[in-house]
């Protein structure tokens, strides 16, 4: 299995974006990832204000069980608060729809894994292409808090431009996520957009589903995903992860939820608990 090179979604090159006439550089650690393996492949996606850091270590897995792999940087991360403030979710949906199509177009069958907003992408996307066979979302956003929401529109009224950062939530004193320091309220306000009307979709998704939830959670409310059991139509497994905080996949249980999703995703992919095509 021979590793390519990462295809940067989020500008077309490897390392540099093109914001005001100027170039932004990505933050080392926050490259995208490729792996090009067998006819199995898999679409890794990280979550808001994040990087491609987070998911890097199931993305390299998958790709160590012989998947053709991608893990895209989405537009606006891994470079600066600026940056993202010139984004929204058309664009960050625009991306991940990119991603899965290049690969699909070379791989038999493609699984989809998703952290937090990058949980969130992954169900949009499954209730869009019935084809894929399985997905993993991970401590996914799906439930709005309206009185948030409220606040957010209210800052943005009163021309606030982003507020407390929202990455970080790690158990292992020993890890830190690669995240912004402050959260670009306008992105976050496309997202609840986003938010509000993807739940009456989700009885679209009819691939068998894995859904990773931690039970201490200080982003995203595990009803999020307590809420997507039940509304999918696929057939669901929950995996509970009793160590982990919100930035799961870099935390204590990492390598639990790798063996996990690789375990699930071969047998999707092997047709044993096959989705719609």
């Amino acid at each position: 299995m021979g590793l390519e090179r990462p295809l940067d979604y989020a500008s077309g090159k490897r390392s540099l974006r093109l914001l005001s006439n100027s170039m932004v550089e990505v933050m080392p650690g926050a490259e995208p990832f490729s792996a090009a393996g067998g006819p199995m492949g898999a679409l890794v996606i990280h979550g808001f204000t994040g990087s491609p850091q987070s998911m890097r270590p199931l993305a390299e897995s998958f790709a160590a069980a012989g998947f053709s792999v991608e893990l895209p940087r989405l537009p606006g991360h891994g470079t600066s608060v600026e940056d993202m403030l010139t984004t929204s979710w058309q664009d960050w949906s625009a991306a991940v729809e990119e991603a899965y199509r290049s690969l699909a177009a070379r791989c038999e069958r493609v699984v989809v894994a998703g952290l937090s907003m990058g949980g969130t992408l992954t169900l949009w996307l499954a209730t869009r292409h019935p084809g894929i066979a399985g997905i993993v979302p991970i401590n996914a956003a799906l439930l709005t808090d309206p009185q948030m929401v409220a606040q957010v529109r209210a800052g943005i009224e009163a021309g606030q431009t982003t507020t407390d950062a929202v990455g970080g939530d790690v158990a292992d004193p020993g890890v830190k996520e690669l995240a912004y320091d402050r959260t670009p309220l306008r992105p976050l306000a496309s997202l609840f957009e986003a938010l509000g009307e993807l739940p009456e979709r989700l009885d679209r998704i009819r691939c068998p589903v894995l859904i990773v939830v931690s039970e201490q959670d200080h982003i995203v409310s595990p009803a999020s995903s307590h809420h997507i059991a039940a509304a999918v139509a696929g057939p669901v497994e929950k995996l509970v992860l009793r160590r982990s905080f919100h930035v799961a996949t870099i935390d204590y249980d990492k390598a639990f939820i790798a063996e996990r999703a690789i375990a699930f995703a071969r047998s999707v992919c092997s047709g044993s608990r096959g989705g719609t095509t």
